[in-house]
């Protein structure tokens, strides 16, 4: 506990951005409830919490002075597997049909403001991630893990977002979501759809990331 403490206080100038999103992201719902009396996007606090999920997974990883390799392993396949819940409140844009026509504008604001804070804690669980790797495995295949991680991430938003399967099915219920992956996979022409979701969500993630790294971390110190 006490090296989490210090891990914490140590990366406070990374640590106070992300949740300072967090707040003004809470904020904007808030306003939108006390006004409204609707609760239709309370579901984004949820997508949130979600999204800080492999975020933890990280910071806790990178804090532990010792890790076993069962543990690693086991550590880093649930972060893989909580991994495209971050990006995923992008997809949250769709709700927009849905909402009142003077609305229009906060909505699309506040959601904006929840996928942006989405996407950074995504982008600083893979570079926390990046640095545990190289410490414990090969640095060429971390690099070429790296390269197709967004792919595999936003394969997994289409998981979640267009056949509604949740992080934990891969326990819950294994076989079903294995038959729609390896269906995907193995028929590309019949689930274009799945591809074209995949290769394009996965190259604006590798954009959001070389413009967090570009610009953001500059002013964060990781």
């Amino acid at each position: 506990m006490k090296t989490l403490k210090t891990y914490l206080f140590d990366r406070f100038n990374l640590l106070f951005p992300l949740f300072s999103l967090t707040v003004f992201s809470i904020f904007l719902l808030s306003v939108r409830l006390k006004i409204t009396h609707s609760f239709f996007y309370l579901f984004l606090v949820w997508n949130l919490l979600l999204a800080m999920i492999p975020f933890f997974i990280s910071i806790y990883m990178s804090a532990a002075k010792q890790l076993k390799k069962v543990k690693l392993y086991i550590l880093l396949f649930l972060w893989l597997v909580f991994l495209p819940n971050a990006p995923y409140l992008l997809t949250d844009f769709i709700h927009l049909c849905l909402s009142p026509m003077e609305w229009i504008g906060f909505d699309s604001l506040m959601i904006s403001v929840f996928a942006i804070t989405g996407l950074a804690f995504y982008v600083v669980s893979v570079k926390e991630m990046k640095q545990l790797c190289f410490k414990h495995f090969n640095q060429k295949i971390v690099l070429k893990f790296l390269n197709i991680l967004p792919f595999a991430v936003s394969f997994g938003m289409y998981l979640g977002r267009v056949l509604r399967w949740n992080s934990w099915d891969i326990l819950h219920n294994p076989l079903s979501l294995f038959m729609d992956v390896f269906t995907i996979i193995t028929n590309p022409i019949e689930n274009m759809e799945a591809w074209a979701f995949t290769i394009f969500f996965g190259l604006f993630l590798k954009l959001v990331y070389r413009f967090y790294k570009k610009f953001l971390f500059r002013f964060i110190s990781i």
